[in-house]
């Protein structure tokens, strides 16, 4: 049972992304600032743009991402009144791996980096990781999802459940950072959100 809602569940993505695939072009508005938002989604390697308005500082980011864009959500994490873009990115391949360009603006004038540790610095959390990852904002964190796999299991049954974790926006010492807040483990796999 397990196997065949791995699969659904595999395919709804495929579709989703797929929408995703066909290239990116939006702008996305938080009160008075907005995000233009372009990438190709064409290729394995694609070139994310980020053009900012309704800064004092605006500002047009381009980043090269392994994989293409899979989400994209404007949020205000920190409740400072001011939002943060999030960029989520898929690996191409079977693995489906996860990332996140994410940027932070500064009392309406301008942006910074956000940092999320890699996943492989915390070394319990991804021993059961092998990608399929998805990204959302649910009120003021940030969650990332995967499904845990157990020693033998294929990259396409994974039989360990569903792994969620969340994360805070922080002020570091240089830069915003996600900083890992709680872990989830479901034994049974999920559905879609």
């Amino acid at each position: 049972m397990y196997k065949k809602l791995f699969i659904f569940i595999s395919m709804l993505l495929a579709l989703y992304a797929n929408a995703y695939a066909k290239g990116i072009d939006k702008i996305y508005v938080h009160e008075k600032i907005s995000f233009h938002v372009t990438c190709a989604n064409d290729s394995s390697i694609n070139k994310l743009e980020i053009v900012t308005k309704g800064l004092v500082y605006n500002d047009t980011l381009v980043k090269e991402i392994d994989g293409t864009v899979s989400g994209i959500e404007v949020a205000d994490l920190n409740n400072d009144d001011s939002p943060e873009i999030y960029v989520f990115v898929t690996s191409a391949g079977s693995g489906s791996y996860g990332s996140l360009v994410a940027y932070s603006v500064n009392n309406k004038k301008s942006l910074s980096s956000i940092y999320l540790r890699e996943l492989s610095s915390y070394k319990e959390i991804s021993s059961a990781y092998m990608g399929h990852d998805k990204f959302s904002v649910n009120k003021n964190s940030l969650i990332r999802e995967f499904p845990m796999y157990k020693q033998g299991d294929s990259n396409n049954s994974p039989s360990g459940g569903i792994r969620e974790l969340h994360y805070k926006l922080v002020q570091g010492e240089a830069s915003w950072i996600l900083e890992l807040i709680a872990v989830e483990e479901n034994e049974r796999q999920k559905e879609s959100r």
